[in-house]
């Protein structure tokens, strides 16, 4: 083991789960492919808002078109055994049936980080190389926090496609996989002016 990877902490999504029991009110745990990030609660106002408009762009556009597909924002987990991880994204859109009382889901079709310098490697490169195993998973999108700059990793069948770099408030986010568009001046709403 190298001495980088010797000084994370490193368990089962059994373990984590026994784990979180303990957790303090003030902290955010992830489990991210067996992996534990633990960081504080709380993020800054923007991110707050970049996440809320987005779902709600999401869910409006959703229910406007008769989808059953469901929006879940920032405390809800992506549990999935197979890849060890319990993750928390920013928005995640489940396309299919629930079980009554879930607390997580194993198949999102959306998952969505809005992005701060501090969560900008974990976020392109750690959650990416884990989420990217996700069967049910048809889009990744990476969004900045501090300028209107969205990333799209979108998966045609079994093959995920390069990226998508959307660049300004005029720009449009399509994740035809819901068959939905949201445009980034809606996204960035009170947070990036026009």
């Amino acid at each position: 083991m190298s001495r980088l990877s010797s000084q994370y902490e490193h368990m089962s999504l059994d373990d984590f789960e026994e784990l979180l029991a303990d957790k303090p009110a003030d902290e955010k745990w992830e489990l991210i492919g067996g992996r534990v990030v633990r960081m504080m609660v709380g993020a800054r106002w923007e991110h707050h808002f970049i996440a809320r408009n987005l779902a709600f762009g999401l869910m409006q556009r959703l229910r406007a078109k008769g989808s059953s597909c469901q929006v879940f924002q920032e405390t809800f987990f992506m549990k999935e055994k197979a890849i060890d991880s319990a993750m928390l994204p920013d928005v995640m859109v489940h396309c299919g049936a629930m079980e009554p009382g879930a607390t997580s889901l194993n198949d999102p079709t959306v998952l969505v980080e809005v992005m701060s310098e501090g969560s900008k490697a974990r976020d392109r490169f750690e959650k990416w190389a884990v989420y990217q195993k996700l069967p049910s998973l048809r889009h990744y999108v990476l969004v900045e926090r501090d300028r209107a700059h969205i990333e799209t990793f979108d998966r045609a069948g079994a093959v995920w496609a390069g990226v998508q770099i959307l660049d300004g408030l005029e720009a449009e986010l399509n994740l035809p996989a819901i068959g939905v568009s949201v445009p980034l001046a809606e996204i960035y709403r009170d947070v990036i002016a026009k």
